[in-house]
């Protein structure tokens, strides 16, 4: 998604999952998942917001509103972040809802169906704010100048680096360091592969429109889940012994593996559950402040299965799976490693913030 080339693939179409190709009002723009080529887009608005303002967006408190959708796991990686580095106050949060219509995500979970900060029904508004007659698909997760009403970023492979090195000055204390220098070329390197083969893997895999790029897909999707496997199988975090950005951008798309990637997306080899070191990795991850509470399985389920309606047209949702499993013991504590560094786990959730519990979902 980013003219910046940061991502080596494009996307045509409705096929991202977080992205919506605007239509008239009333169109169904979601019957074409999974029935042309899958390629993600590029990030159309690559600005940056940084420290010195150097692209005319200078890091200022309560200047921005970090705009997601809870159900996708590109913009779940700029919740993790913004909690782990307690941006809550600084940046202020507006959820979609998770099912999105041809003229793209909507607040329709705020009352009036208008975002309360915004003032918006559609983040379609602060794109067209931004440039007006922009053609593309409007993408979450995306960052709006609240004075201004624009779009600033939608760079989703960006935004979370931003946010963990350009807006430290106002980091809590305690803050991690998740993308520390000594180690950027290795998480550089591991996030690359992962981005590829599992965060890109399971939308190949699961928008095919030919049983060749599907087989293709599962293929490399399988033998880089292997591959991580056997590297957590020592080690309790991928890149040293603390969280970084490359354990957030994995967790995202593990958490919705067995909810949503093994049956919906036909990434159905084997279930996460069934990889004890994949399963124990990430509930552990779940369990660490800044993570699990993050996630909203409820939004997740019905968001793939509801509005992705060319791969499952009776829009039925699934009750399972079994969600009990994600707060039993995970032992991984055992490899040793420090979740936080020398840093500490973020404050309680914010009230106004907090997700569906899994036993109600």
């Amino acid at each position: 998604m980013s003219n910046t080339g940061t991502d080596s693939d494009s996307h045509t179409g409705t096929g991202s999952g977080t992205e919506t190709t605007r239509g008239s009002a009333g169109s169904d723009g979601n019957t074409s998942y999974g029935h042309k080529p899958f390629k993600r887009s590029r990030s159309h608005f690559a600005d940056r917001i940084t420290a010195d303002g150097r692209d005319g967006w200078p890091v200022e408190p309560g200047r921005y509103r970090l705009v997601v959708s809870r159900a996708c796991p590109w913009a779940s990686r700029a919740l993790v972040s913004r909690r782990l580095l307690g941006l809550e106050d600084a940046l202020s949060l507006a959820v979609t809802d998770p099912i999105q219509d041809d003229r793209s995500w909507r607040f329709t979970l705020d009352p009036d169906g208008r975002d309360p900060v915004l003032g918006i029904r559609y983040l379609s508004e602060a794109y067209d704010a931004r440039e007006r007659d922009y053609p593309g698909g409007v993408s979450v997760p995306a960052i709006v100048d609240v004075p201004s009403g624009k779009l600033v970023t939608n760079d989703y492979q960006q935004i979370t680096l931003d946010l963990a090195t350009e807006w430290t000055a106002l980091h809590r204390p305690g803050a991690p360091d998740l993308y520390p220098e000594p180690l950027r070329a290795e998480i550089d390197e591991v996030m690359d592969g992962i981005y590829q083969d599992i965060n890109n893997g399971v939308y190949k895999a699961g928008f095919a429109s030919t049983q060749e790029d599907y087989a293709k897909a599962y293929t490399a999707l399988f033998a880089r889940l292997d591959q991580v496997s056997a590297r957590l199988a020592d080690r309790r975090y991928l890149v040293g012994d603390t969280i970084t950005e490359a354990d957030i951008r994995l967790f995202t798309t593990l958490v919705r593996f067995d909810a949503v990637y093994h049956g919906h997306f036909k990434c159905n080899r084997n279930k996460l559950t069934e990889d004890p070191v994949l399963w124990a990795y990430v509930r552990d991850l779940y369990q660490t402040p800044g993570f699990g509470d993050t996630v909203d399985f409820d939004h997740i389920k019905r968001h793939y299965y509801q509005v992705h309606t060319g791969i499952n047209p009776t829009g039925i949702v699934p009750l399972g799976p079994d969600l009990s499993g994600w707060t039993t013991p995970h032992h991984r504590e055992q490899l040793g490693g420090r979740p936080f560094g020398d840093g500490t786990p973020p404050g309680p959730v914010r009230e106004d913030e907090r997700v569906t519990p899994i036993d109600q979902v």
